[in-house]
């Protein structure tokens, strides 16, 4: 037990060994992969499935490719909350013939029957390469600038350069990548012979700069970070011939600044915009040698329209697949109409083949599944079990990942062949999750409870942890093995019992659910985690509701410091960690879509920060932060502890240097364990090694 935290920080949270970025030949005999050589290797490499046997396609050591990585590279990364060093992300052409990916800002190509990678001479660090459809060029950034590059000869072409400094061409600005699942900058015609670009121009962006207090002779870094109210980024899209040719796309950008999504497929550019407030969401089509655009579909909501990833899309027809939200259910569109039944929550579609729709969704909040829709046959569940499944597939083949309460399974159905799974090379946990599920209150919230192995009923009063996130971004009260959930067993085994709750703000439990926050992203949540509370002491009742702890990161963070704040009679210490505290400084995407605009709405930002209830805390409080955290920066913990300070409060501040806004170090992820455990053991009076109460003191 002691050894946990060490194996959870040499692990990145047990995540390095895992296959991913799966991509299928057409007839499914193939299969590339990412994933490291070991549960502790923290190098990615490029793997083959090929029949049954696995290959090991391209080793990044066997390169030469060392170096620093590209700081737009770096930049992707970190949105994409990539960890891994070596190839973390390389694209194909359709018949998986050949392969690119960047390394350290190097280009390189493989031939994925030959096995043989080559290095692609390019006019600097490359950053997201794409390959074409017919296997011949790459399109890639470097310096802002958007590239082609010939596999056979290396010629190079500069298909579109910054104008000023604060210019990029090819790549997703910060807030497009943060929060509106939108990662990428340039799209390939299917011909293989024009590409859709976007241009970001961020001169209008607030620059924050990011040092490191830990080494004074490093300058700090400049970041455009668009704050809630403030200038967002100008981005516009271009149709680029690789002659030169440049065509603008056109549609009313002052009343839809936000490019959403954008794809080219068999019937042309594709694109989503949506307004400042996002009430109002537009699919266009774009006609690529004008530029002019038609309107396919517009959806408004009094609160947000939802970005649903891998929407909008075409169907092989032209039949638009999109989302409503009718009544109280998310369903699938085709053309206009719905295809999914009242009650499936619609998450994501994955791919459009044919008339065919692969797709996730949810009809019990704590699993989700894979399903698939086809005009003959409705829709049908693709996986089984419980746990959280996602899938790839090709013309001849389906990949169904499933993530479970006993681990991670990756199973290849092909035509013609057996089924087939994929190694996993992840470390098994040394604490797995011993959950009891209830469902709390009249709202039946989905609520996990872990109670150490030792414990016996009438043994003696636990402390309760409560381990919410609780937030929009994800659910932690799951069916699968993960992280979070054995981290929570190894609080328990300390001694606490350990209650996870997923309550209203949260996905999968249907629109109404996710918009009872808006305006107030606070007050609901935390009710929720009361309600939890008691709940799980109903069920059992030795949980010492007189010392209740609760800890969070990022928005679970921010709601652990309300929770001390706002109900001091019910929670008696709390870590907040990485929290926004002041929703002013967050982005605009994503602050604005829950809180509306600051300078229209000042009271909704009010609520839901709480830095304005500072000088309320009367319990223990633990502020931490990574010090290089571009994403919820630093300043949000530096001005909570200031205005604690500034009331009289006594508190403690954790910084992380170097740390982003997940930290991946060991000593820190490991640390942070122990230092949270030590924290909470001397807030709630718990003695080491048990649940007993030590003399209990002044609150």
């Amino acid at each position: 037990m002691h050894a946990f935290p060490d194996q959870l920080a040499r692990t990145q949270r047990f995540t390095l060994g895992l296959p991913r970025a799966f991509t299928l030949s057409p007839d499914g005999r193939r299969a590339l992969f990412l994933r490291t050589r070991g549960p502790e290797d923290r190098t990615s490499c490029l793997w083959l499935l090929d029949g049954d046997r696995e290959r090991l396609l391209v080793a990044p050591e066997r390169l030469g490719a060392e170096g620093p990585v590209p700081e737009a590279e770096r930049v992707r990364r970190e949105r994409a909350r990539e960890r891994a060093a070596g190839v973390v992300a390389y694209s194909t052409d359709p018949a998986l013939d050949t392969a690119v990916f960047a390394v350290n800002g190097r280009l390189w190509a493989v031939d994925t029957r030959a096995g043989t990678p080559w290095p692609v001479p390019t006019a600097g660090p490359a950053s997201d390469p794409r390959l074409d459809p017919t296997g011949r060029r790459v399109a890639y950034v470097t310096d802002g600038a958007l590239h082609v590059v010939e596999l056979a000869g290396g010629r190079d072409v500069r298909l579109a350069e910054p104008e000023a400094p604060e210019v990029v061409w090819g790549l997703a600005e910060h807030v497009a990548a943060e929060s509106m699942h939108r990662a990428r900058g340039h799209w390939w015609s299917p011909g293989g012979d024009r590409l859709l670009a976007a241009r970001v121009d961020t001169s209008p962006v607030l620059r924050w700069w990011i040092a490191d207090p830990a080494d004074p002779s490093r300058p700090p870094r400049a970041i455009a970070y668009p704050a809630a109210g403030t200038a967002n980024a100008l981005v516009t899209l271009h149709v680029l011939d690789l002659d030169g040719g440049r065509v603008e796309l056109d549609w009313d950008r002052a009343a839809f600044e936000y490019v959403t999504a954008a794809r080219w497929d068999g019937h042309g550019p594709l694109l989503g915009v949506q307004s400042r407030d996002q009430r109002t969401l537009r699919v266009l089509a774009a006609d690529p040698g004008t530029g002019a655009t038609t309107l396919l579909h517009e959806q408004r909501d009094p609160a947000w329209v939802e970005l649903i990833p891998g929407t909008p899309a075409r169907t092989a027809s032209g039949a638009l697949v999109h989302t409503a939200d009718c009544a109280d259910t998310r369903r699938l569109t085709v053309d206009g109409a719905p295809v999914t039944p009242e009650g499936l929550q619609v998450g994501e579609v994955l791919d459009v083949r044919g008339e065919s729709v692969l797709f996730l969704a949810t009809d019990e909040p704590t699993e989700s599944h894979l399903w698939s829709y086809d005009p003959s046959r409705g829709p049908v569940r693709l996986s089984e079990g419980p746990g959280l499944h996602t899938g790839n597939r090709s013309d001849g083949a389906l990949l169904v990942s499933s993530h479970t309460p006993h681990g991670h399974a990756f199973r290849l159905v092909r035509d013609g062949l057996p089924d087939t799974g994929i190694a996993s090379s992840a470390a098994e946990p040394l604490l797995s999750p011993r959950v009891t599920w209830l469902r709390a209150g009249e709202r039946e919230i989905r609520t996990a409870l872990l109670l150490p192995s030792w414990h016996r009923p009438g043994s003696g009063s636990l402390p309760v942890l409560m381990a919410p996130y609780a937030g929009p971004a994800m659910r932690l009260a799951v069916r699968a093995r993960h992280w979070w959930l054995c981290e929570a067993q190894w609080f328990a085994e300390s001694g606490f019992a350990v209650v996870v709750a997923d309550g209203r703000g949260t996905r999968g439990r249907g629109p109404a659910w996710e918009k009872a926050v808006h305006g107030d992203t606070l007050t609901a949540p935390l009710e929720d985690q009361v309600v939890a509370l008691r709940a799980a002491a109903a069920h059992c009742p030795d949980l010492d509701l007189g010392r209740v702890g609760i800890r969070g990161w990022s928005y679970g963070g921010t709601l652990a410091a309300a929770a001390v704040l706002r109900r001091p009679d019910v929670f008696h210490a709390a870590v907040s960690g990485a929290a926004p505290s002041d929703q002013r400084l967050y982005d605009t995407h994503w602050r604005e879509r829950f809180l509306g605009h600051p300078d229209e709405q000042p009271g909704n930002y009010e609520r839901s920060s709480p830095i304005g209830d500072a000088a309320l805390l009367r319990r223990p409080l633990l502020l931490v932060h990574g010090l290089a955290d571009d994403n919820v920066v630093a300043a949000h913990t530096l001005r909570m502890s200031a205005a604690l300070l500034a009331a009289g409060r006594p508190h403690q501040v954790l910084p992380l240097p170097g740390a982003a806004h997940t930290p991946t170090g060991e000593a820190a992820v490991a640390g942070l364990l122990r230092v949270q455990l030590d924290f909470l053991r001397q807030a709630l009076n718990v003695c080491a090694g048990s649940g007993a109460s030590a003399p209990p003191g002044a609150q």
